[in-house]
């Protein structure tokens, strides 16, 4: 396959997708053995077709905060003895001490979602009352008991989050253990890093990953702190904020933690997001700095539980156990995508994916939930993984 026909077939898929509303605009970014060969941009922010996507442009990153976000400060603090994968959390989490159900699961479990965790808590419920903010948890101009920012005169008590912890460590654990995908630990993680570190969990990432890694595009709460890209809107929230949101998280959990969770809460770059996934697929190295031990990261992209039916590694996302043989409307990721693979996606409409074997590192970026959640054509048009497997099929060592 020649360059323009594979662009040809790429713009093909995509203008498909922004015709039929899977999403008013869209961002590819391939790179084959550490060189980028495809970056390419399509569409606008919002179907009024005013302002146009942007290389530069940030996204809201959803759910793949967790593997950006947390995920390689807790590779860090593994690797430097300060936590043990095979260790009860509880060590660590204090108050899981006193949970019988949860005083025994271990960090391992939590990151491949096999430690039996509820998949999610409604947390808008306990601030919202008949659909209005509760004046104990919510208040429209800043305090200093009232600084969580969750949107533009919107701040939450800044001691909601450990009301947040405490409904977590009560929360129900299923006896069995099997997989089950939970993100509550994930809202967890930042205060963990913080306690193991002495560091705030934002300086922490910045210093020893985002920074040394060329990656300042990855940041929370762009809007609160006046990051100087066009950021593209999510969603119209009916529920909570009433507004567009644009630079402020789409998740809603992590909007009650003032915008900087584990869970959700990251906006970043297709450049920035290629650098971070180039950097796990060099099993730690990026430039001329090996940042993560590459036995680190080989453990964390290693499915830890094939044998339960769990094809997850540790906070990363993998291939279904069966993928190659199944075919492309069934596949996750791509078919073509070896077993050594691994990413995210994200609620968003975002996705990330490497694959060391193939030295082949696949980014999109899309706001599929505008103008509301709703919009579920990004998945029945089935747009990513057709895109993926279009650039494993290219023979891109040509390019």
């Amino acid at each position: 396959m020649d360059r323009e026909l594979l662009h040809a077939k790429a713009d093909s898929i995509i203008t498909n997708g922004i015709k039929k509303e899977a999403f008013p605009g869209a961002q590819v970014l391939v790179a084959k053995s550490g060189k980028i060969i495809f970056h390419e941009v399509y569409g606008y922010h919002t179907y009024d077709s005013i302002q146009k996507v942007d290389k530069t442009d940030l996204y809201d990153l959803a759910s793949v905060t967790k593997i950006m976000g947390p995920l390689p400060a807790l590779m860090k603090l593994v690797e430097e003895g300060k936590l043990d994968l095979d260790a009860p959390f509880s060590q660590y989490w204090k108050p899981w001490k006193r949970r019988k159900d949860k005083r025994d699961i271990t960090l391992r479990e939590l990151l491949a979602h096999q430690a039996g965790m509820q998949p999610y808590i409604v947390f808008l419920n306990e601030v919202l009352d008949d659909g209005k903010p509760k004046r104990r948890f919510v208040r429209s101009v800043p305090s200093d008991r009232f600084s969580a920012q969750a949107y533009d005169s919107i701040f939450i008590k800044n001691s909601f989050s450990r009301k947040m912890f405490r409904k977590i460590n009560r929360s129900p654990v299923k006896a069995e253990k099997e997989y089950l995908y939970s993100g509550l630990a994930s809202l967890i993680y930042p205060q963990l890093i913080e306690d193991l570190t002495g560091d705030s969990y934002e300086y922490y990432l910045k210093k020893h990953f985002y920074l040394p890694l060329g990656c300042p595009s990855l940041v929370y709460t762009p809007e609160r702190i006046g990051f100087p890209n066009a950021i593209v809107p999510t969603e119209f929230d009916t529920l909570f904020r009433h507004d567009l949101t644009r630079g402020w998280v789409h998740d809603e959990n992590a909007s009650l933690m003032g915008g900087v969770s584990g869970n959700a809460g990251l906006f970043g770059t297709a450049m920035d997001l290629g650098r971070m996934m180039q950097f796990y697929q060099n099993f730690g190295w990026l430039g001329n700095e090996q940042i993560l031990q590459k036995e680190t990261v080989k453990e964390f992209i290693r499915v830890q539980y094939p044998d339960n039916d769990n094809r997850r590694g540790l906070g990363f996302d993998k291939p279904l156990l069966n993928n190659s043989e199944l075919p492309l409307e069934e596949a996750y990721p791509a078919p073509a995508a070896s077993k050594a693979s691994f990413g995210h996606s994200g609620f968003t409409g975002t996705f990330v994916w490497a694959d060391p074997e193939k030295e082949l590192v696949f980014i999109f970026l899309s706001n599929r939930v505008y103008p509301d959640r709703s919009h579920r054509m990004l998945y029945e048009l089935n747009i990513r993984t057709a895109l993926h497997q279009l650039f494993y099929e290219s023979q891109l060592s040509s390019y």
